[in-house]
């Protein structure tokens, strides 16, 4: 076996040797940290879906609730306008009863001429009657003393027995006449009395349909209150909830900056082995020293070369910074890139992986820490529609860690990728535009 052979074994048995070094500890420590997270972020998964429901719930209330404010309107309207109905219909007969009562009263004053008329022609009669018969008026014209006397008799004569007439024409048609208009006054009373109750039944009508409607209106209020409160109790348990996945994420970053710091000692590890080797292999031929070169240099990349790579093939379809994709204006600290669901995802680094599972808005998500040259690394995988690879585990740049999907807050199937400078945190204070760094 020549030189080379043997110094590449070597090589692979100090990462092997690098790889057992993890504490096995930190690693299953870490495992349950991210367990209990993910049973956390499940868990306000099932609250955000109940709030969203009970937010739905009250929604479709809200607009119960506002036709039946429309439909309490309108009743209310028709009300009125049947209740100014009743009130004109009352004017009427009010009216009606108006003249009715001074028609009364005319009608009693007429009786009253009538009756005294009716006793003066009786008085007549009986006058008649007591002398035998015989006509007043021509023992009145036959007493006259001379012809002008007769002559002015005659015509006192004729005056009386036209006044008679005309008093009893005037009687007869007054009678006629007040009989008439009472009876076409009583007729128009009772028509509008039973109008008026027609429009009172209208009115009670509308009473009872503006109370069944306010009542239904009391229930959907009472509905809607307790909706609210479900609603706040959701969201003081989401509250407590998110609480408690801060404080895990307080513990993960503490975990992450363990796996850090084991990273460097790694990378220092390897450095100092890569030259020792490349001291022992000094010697060697060029092409031998260049393959021992590229083999180091696949292990980490170095100073002044790309350090990271880009980690799925496909196009990019949005940049860092600020975007809106339809729901308002927003921050996006990573880049997008558009790829067919299933397509290979590989670490744009080599690393540790500190994070695999489910969380929030990355859907299906893997976090890994590096350290390169000195310093720490995170780089976050999101959206992915399978996850390839588990908490503690080192991977190599380029190794596949899982594969493009759609999952968490997406609308399409693309990789989410971000590159923080020091460990991950929720609030993604330190994320920076991976561009620059992708080689």
């Amino acid at each position: 076996m020549n030189k080379l052979s043997k110094w590449v074994l070597a090589a692979i048995a100090a990462i092997l040797a690098l790889s057992i070094s993890i504490p096995e500890a930190s690693a299953d420590k870490l495992s349950d940290l991210e367990n209990k997270k993910q049973q956390v972020e499940q868990k306000q998964g099932e609250l955000n879906s109940g709030i969203q429901q009970k937010a739905n719930e009250i929604s479709q209330n809200d607009s119960k609730l506002e036709e039946i404010a429309r439909k309490i309107f309108e009743l209310d309207s028709k009300i009125q306008e049947t209740q100014n109905k009743i009130n004109d219909v009352q004017a009427q007969i009010d009216q009606t009863k108006a003249e009715i009562d001074a028609l009364q009263a005319s009608i009693t004053e007429l009786q009253r001429k009538i009756d005294e008329r009716t006793a003066l022609l009786q008085e007549r009669a009986r006058a008649i009657q007591l002398s035998g018969g015989s006509v007043d008026y021509i023992d009145v014209l036959l007493g006259a003393n001379s012809f002008v006397d007769f002559i002015d008799r005659f015509s006192a004569v004729n005056t009386l027995i036209e006044a008679d007439r005309e008093i009893m024409r005037e009687q007869a048609a007054d009678k006629k006449l007040l009989a008439e208009q009472k009876a076409e006054v009583e007729k128009k009373l009772a028509e509008q009395e039973v109008r008026k109750a027609e429009l009172v039944g209208l009115k009670n009508s509308l009473d009872g349909q503006k109370k069944e409607q306010a009542q239904l209106e009391k229930e959907l209020n009472a509905e809607q209150k307790r909706l609210a409160n479900e609603k706040a109790a959701l969201e003081k348990e989401h509250q407590k909830q998110m609480n408690i996945s801060a404080g895990l994420e307080s513990q993960i970053a503490k975990e992450q900056a363990r796996l850090a710091k084991i990273a460097r000692e790694a990378e220092l590890k390897r450095q100092r082995e890569a030259a020792a080797a490349r001291k022992a292999q000094a010697a060697k031929a060029a092409a031998s020293s260049s393959s021992v070169s590229a083999v180091s240099h696949a292990s980490m990349p170095k100073a002044g070369s790309s350090t990271f790579i880009k980690p799925s093939a496909g196009r990019y379809s949005s940049g860092f910074g600020g975007r809106d994709i339809g729901a308002g204006a927003e921050s996006h600290l990573g880049l997008d890139i558009a790829a067919p669901t299933g397509t290979p995802i590989g670490a744009s680094a080599s690393g540790y992986v500190s994070y695999a599972g489910y969380m929030g808005g990355y859907g299906n998500v893997v976090i890994l820490t590096h350290s390169i040259n000195g310093r720490s690394y995170a780089t976050v995988y999101g959206h992915m529609s399978r996850v390839g690879t588990s908490v503690g585990q080192a991977v190599s740049q380029g190794q596949k860690i899982g594969e493009v999907g759609s999952t968490g807050r997406s609308t399409g199937p693309h990789l989410h990728f971000e590159i923080h400078i020091g460990s991950w945190n929720g609030a993604r204070s330190n994320a920076v535009n991976p561009a620059p760094y992708i080689q």
